[in-house]
């Protein structure tokens, strides 16, 4: 099965002041490191959109092995998802969406979601409810082009028609980052004494290659 990752990276951060995506997290920034966590899944293609601030970001970020995709109207609450459907490789059979400001997802989560769901929806199941990442198999694809905004995949989660498989994950829900508390308690959490609340310097992360998905998940349906 040929699987695509999108990381979902164009949302703006009025309330922080500064881009999101270019805090400080443990020795580079917040998307950089959910970027090396959606390498470490050996996606076929991996997929990051970006917003206003994709500039800075592309200074910035190691976006080695990732077709950038332009979001510039996400600030205004369109979907980043939307234009992300046009640059799905045409051999594409599932979609894993991914979050760029939440760093605490693991691949063995993503692993574990494609690797077991049974529906054209998955979604991961934390101990506190449902979470990213999520899937969707080749036959939600026209769903997704009919989003109004990115958080409208929940719709099609929880209230929409087709079945839906829950793959259970480690822990809570990872932390997202939307105020300057969430990133302190990130930072608290994953960066015992703490860090400055500041954006990262540039960014000079090794440019790793994506991995190839393990062939023995091929044919398996899954």
């Amino acid at each position: 099965m040929f699987v695509t990752g999108l990381v979902l990276a164009a949302e703006g951060s009025p309330g922080l002041g500064v881009p999101k995506q270019l805090l400080s997290y443990q020795g580079e920034t917040l998307l950089g490191a959910s970027l090396d966590t959606a390498r470490n899944c050996g996606f076929d293609q991996l997929i990051v959109t970006l917003g206003a601030a994709s500039e800075q970001v592309r200074e910035r970020v190691d976006l080695d092995g990732a077709r950038v995709v332009e979001s510039p109207h996400a600030d205004t609450g369109s979907s980043s998802i939307v234009p992300a459907l046009d640059a799905l490789d045409r051999r594409t059979d599932g979609l894993v969406v991914m979050l760029g400001d939440q760093p605490g997802v693991t691949s063995a989560a993503v692993w574990s979601l494609v690797a077991e769901v049974a529906t054209p929806v998955g979604v991961s199941r934390y101990d506190n409810g449902r979470g990213h990442p999520c899937f969707f198999m080749r036959e939600m694809f026209g769903r997704l082009r009919a989003l109004r905004r990115d958080q409208d995949i929940w719709n099609l989660i929880d209230d929409g028609p087709a079945p839906v498989t829950d793959v259970d994950a480690i822990g809570n829900v990872p932390l997202r980052i939307e105020t300057w508390d969430d990133y302190q308690s990130l930072v608290a959490q994953y960066e015992p004494g703490g860090a400055p609340a500041v954006p990262a310097p540039a960014v000079h992360a090794n440019r790793s290659r994506l991995h190839r998905r393990r062939r023995h998940r091929e044919g398996t349906g899954h």
